[in-house]
């Protein structure tokens, strides 16, 4: 039997049934737990406010240092990125990695709460 701490998301199909992706409001986190361990969280901060709903601020990705490397925390952030379109939200990325995320993965930027092109038109006046 292969060692749990070896599984990834990439290589372990069956692990794929065991993943969940839970959303902690008391804790303003989701958390991501592999069969019965929490392998990583993703800190927010929900505001209502937003002209288009609810904003999330992604503050921080953490992944276990014993999981890291593995493919957890895209598995997380995108998890999160996907409930966030279902729910109509918006995010705000302070995290570096979630940052570097919609870097290659394009297909997210329309959640983001300000678009930069919008941002520049408002101070340009373009």
């Amino acid at each position: 039997m292969g060692n749990v701490n070896s599984e990834s998301p990439r290589t372990a199909g069956a692990v794929a049934d065991a993943v969940r992706i839970v959303d902690s409001p008391p804790h303003e986190r989701y958390e991501l737990w592999v069969r019965d361990d929490l392998v990583g969280i993703l800190g927010y901060r929900r505001d209502s406010a937003g002209p288009y709903g609810d904003v999330l601020t992604l503050l921080h990705t953490v992944v276990r240092e014993d999981r890291s490397g593995r493919g957890w925390a895209a598995v997380l952030v995108r998890a999160v990125l996907d409930r966030a379109r279902s729910e109509g939200a918006r995010i705000r990325p302070v995290c570096t990695y979630v940052t570097r995320f919609l870097g290659t993965h394009t297909e997210y930027l329309d959640l983001l709460d300000e678009q930069p092109d919008q941002a520049r038109s408002t101070t340009t006046g373009a």
